[in-house]
């Protein structure tokens, strides 16, 4: 009950000063901005993102996993990279012990001209969930209440068929990390319907994962797509790299359900479209349920049955 107070607290703290909100802002600002051209795989766009993502985690403390931010990857003429930053537990055995939390950071770079304008800045898909993966990473660096160790991973060349998250979970795996559980946050910018959940999990029958944070949240933040099965959500996303290598929860939470926007893959999927009010409120309810989940004494997510 304590540390559930405590995280109140410190996210009201946030809230209060409005670090949240302008750093929120501010970050999908940048990364769906025309000068990153719409953060193609190689591209000198998405090379200016992976600095900014860097240096948001040096700001806050956000320490690198291997020597350096960048796990690097050749896919046939390009070069990739995955900017991975590791936030340590505070207990001297579950530290040992990975929550993985992850999204891309690439998008298509050009689409179809509207207007004159050829630039797919990519601000729900996926800046948005890029944007709550750092937030998630500062708060747990500024907290410091995570028991078990946090790993913030960005990926390039989802567009290209989730490479990059495939190469980091490969190289993980072979590194013989103990990854506990891995959500990935897929276009989360834009509200359901009010008479919808917040936010959906796929691959929901999976695992208990959702109810598990719906638990720690006081609330049902998390519920079942019907169509995620139908449209294969499972394995479009970049958990599916994670669950393939490691065989455990590994999930995409997504607010976005192919019938509250209408720009996927759209030169107007633009950061001025994106809810912040919303986005803010899943930051903050994600928070001490992910908390909960990280500090549970034992494993109690665990792989269910198939969908």
């Amino acid at each position: 009950m304590m540390k559930y107070f405590f995280s109140l607290v410190v996210i009201a703290m946030l809230l209060s000063c409005g670090s949240i909100e302008k750093n929120v802002k501010n970050s999908m600002d940048y990364l769906a901005s025309d000068e990153l051209g719409g953060r193609a795989t190689g591209s000198e766009g998405i090379e200016k993102a992976a600095i900014f993502i860097e240096d948001y985690f040096k700001k806050n403390n956000i320490k690198p996993y291997f020597e350096s931010y960048r796990d690097s990857f050749n896919l046939n003429d390009l070069v990739g990279y995955n900017i991975v930053g590791v936030i340590e537990g505070n207990d001297p055995e579950l530290k040992n012990e990975y929550i993985i939390l992850g999204g891309h950071y690439d998008h298509i770079g050009q689409g179809k001209e509207v207007a004159g304008d050829t630039i797919a800045n990519g601000a729900n898909d996926d800046a948005s969930g890029t944007v709550a993966a750092m937030e998630f990473g500062r708060y747990f660096a500024r907290s410091k209440s995570n028991k078990r160790s946090v790993l913030i991973t960005l990926y390039s060349a989802e567009e290209m068929g989730l490479k990059g998250s495939e190469h980091l979970a490969k190289r993980l795996k072979a590194d013989g990390i103990d990854a506990y559980t891995m959500i990935n946050f897929e276009m989360i910018g834009v509200p359901r319907d009010t008479d919808q959940i917040m936010a959906y999990m796929s691959g929901y029958n999976r695992s208990n994962f959702a109810t598990t944070l719906n638990k720690y949240a006081n609330e049902k933040i998390l519920g079942l797509f019907p169509k995620a099965e139908q449209f294969k959500l499972f394995y479009r996303s970049d958990n599916y790299p994670f669950y393939e290598a490691f065989k455990i929860p590994a999930h995409a939470i997504s607010t976005f359900d192919f019938t509250n926007y209408d720009y996927y893959h759209h030169v107007d999927d633009e950061a001025d479209q994106m809810d912040y009010a919303h986005m803010i409120s899943f930051i903050t309810k994600m928070i001490p349920a992910l908390e909960g989940m990280m500090n549970s004494p034992i494993k109690e997510v665990v792989l269910t049955e198939d969908e």
